[in-house]
């Protein structure tokens, strides 16, 4: 079995920590959620009295942790997860959003959904069937976002004795197929959701197991902001101008920086338009900062009177392509099939226009990995490979260098429906062309 590693943080630094969870049905993945939240001390009172009184109406001795992120009633009703259930909690450690996400293959488009803006997709596995298809799917879908870790979650240890054979069996079966994808950093963990054991307190049963539990992990990992040399990327999505008063002759832009450093005497260039300028300032919460990290929200000042306006991006360092043909992966997210010639609205960070479906190239089977003839059409679920043509030039980075501005979304002009999710150029080892 492949060794693993555990880097640990400075318990002062809360950072955030986006993360997905994904498996096949009743592998126990809401049950996790649920003992996560529950040990870690992060359920409210009432929200567990809830799940008490839900749990003795279906005739339950003993709270259903699950219920916690099973919201929906169609999911309380079956006991399956149909949709994204999202929770925010925090440790004194490190906040986190998670996203419990669905484990049938024709909610694969959910997945996409909660994995695409996460740092670590929790892949559960059941101890007793080991690695199955809808593992290697979720694998290949968190490969294909370029999700940067994986923890391979080998659960319901308690019903198969504990035995180490059986985890080095199921971990060593999954880092192989993650090596395949294109993945390396991956943890595996013994566990019972059901019973606790290494979710957040280490377990007694599992005296052949030294890593970390998987609290521990979520609460040491190294999380980054994206590469620490990205180019800058400032995506306008507002124009301030008060002319009132004392900021009668402010201008700024306001937004929210997608990647890398933006400091004030930065030389950058607004896109589409081409025009040079140099940062004058940059202003957090109306208070001047001395630079602006990825992820955070700010307004920047220009030196030069330059015409900017919502939807122009503001790029410093390496500039990103210009372009009106886009060449993509896919994932067809409506019930409608996209179809060459399909006239679609491409939404690239705050910027909307007009495009065509030119060409879908293949189909990828992720059971597989194996490309397949798209005959012209993506149904819903689909991962596609699609040549499209703009209305307008983007400035686009390739999605395997930055995941925010080398994705956009597909939307029905008519009504306004999100049809499918992209990715920008080549995309993870196995779906590159």
């Amino acid at each position: 079995m492949t060794a693993t590693t555990h880097t640990r943080h400075d318990p002062a630094a809360a950072t955030l920590l986006r993360f997905a969870t994904a498996g096949s049905v009743d592998d126990g993945k809401s049950t996790l959620v649920g003992r996560l939240l529950h040990d870690s001390k992060s359920v409210l009172a009432d929200q567990l009295e809830a799940v008490e009184a839900a749990s003795r109406r279906r005739g339950q001795d003993v709270p259903d942790l699950a219920l916690l992120t099973d919201g929906l009633r169609a999911e309380r009703e079956q006991g399956i997860t149909i949709d994204v259930a999202y929770r925010y909690f925090a440790t004194p450690r490190r906040r986190f959003i998670l996203a419990d996400t669905p484990g049938h293959v024709q909610y694969t488009r959910n997945m996409v959904t909660g994995a695409s803006t996460a740092d670590l997709t929790v892949v559960l596995v059941d101890a007793r069937n080991g690695v199955v298809e809808q593992t290697r799917r979720h694998a290949a879908v968190s490969a294909l976002l370029r999700v940067p870790r994986l923890v391979l979650a080998v659960n319901k240890m308690d019903l198969v004795g504990y035995d180490e054979a059986v985890f080095a069996a199921v971990a060593d079966e999954f880092t192989a197929y993650a090596r395949r994808l294109g993945t390396a950093d991956v943890v595996a963990i013994p566990l019972s959701a059901l019973e606790g054991d290494n979710v957040v307190a280490p377990s007694a049963h599992t005296d052949w197991y030294s890593g970390p539990t998987l609290m521990e992990h979520l609460e040491g990992v190294e999380v980054a902001a994206g590469p620490p040399d990205a180019p800058a990327r400032f995506p306008v999505q507002y124009v301030i101008r008060p002319q009132s008063g004392a900021h009668r002759d402010y201008r700024g832009y306001a937004g929210r920086l997608a990647s890398g450093v933006l400091r004030p005497g930065d030389t950058v260039t607004v896109l589409p338009s081409g025009q040079r300028a140099t940062v004058a300032g940059i202003d957090v919460l109306g208070t001047p900062a001395s630079a602006a990290r990825a992820t955070q929200s700010v307004t920047v000042r220009l030196a030069e009177d330059v015409d900017v306006s919502r939807g122009d991006l503001i790029a410093a360092g390496a500039p990103p392509r210009l372009t009106r043909d886009v060449t993509a992966t896919v994932c067809h997210l409506h019930e409608r099939p996209l179809r060459t010639g399909d006239k679609v609205l491409l939404k690239h960070t705050t910027r909307t226009v007009r495009a065509v479906v030119r060409e879908i190239a293949y189909r990828t089977d992720v059971d597989t990995l194996e490309r397949r003839d798209a005959a012209g059409a993506l149904d819903v679920n689909d991962l596609g490979r699609v040549v499209l043509r703009t209305a307008e030039p983007l400035a686009l980075d390739d999605y395997a260098d930055n995941r925010r501005t080398g994705a956009f979304l597909l939307i029905d002009p008519a009504d306004g429906t999100t049809r499918s999710a992209g990715l920008v150029g080549e995309t993870s080892a196995w779906g590159a062309p």
